[in-house]
């Protein structure tokens, strides 16, 4: 079984590859208090289909390059900007 993480696309300019940001919520061992952290993991993208704001799921695989050890599954959802002039 492969990990599986959902996240954003912050970057998508190099080719066959996007910057993908997971955020998860972490509590303080001590106070309790509930934060967010984040970490970006750089996933392949073969067909370049994939554009900045698109929520995503990516999979561990082999690795593909120095920094490369994701890859994209499919669209977790859509990102759709609201119609313009609506507030």
């Amino acid at each position: 079984m492969k990990k599986r993480l959902t996240g954003i696309v912050i970057s998508n300019k190099m080719q066959k590859t996007v910057v993908v940001k997971v955020e998860r919520i972490k509590e303080h061992p001590k106070y309790k208090r509930r934060y967010k952290v984040h970490k970006k993991y750089k996933a392949h993208d073969e067909k370049g289909e994939y554009k900045v704001g698109d929520k995503v799921v990516i999979e561990e695989c082999r690795p593909l390059s120095k920094d490369k050890r994701w890859r994209v599954v499919g669209f977790a959802k859509k990102h759709t900007t609201p119609p313009s002039g609506h507030r």
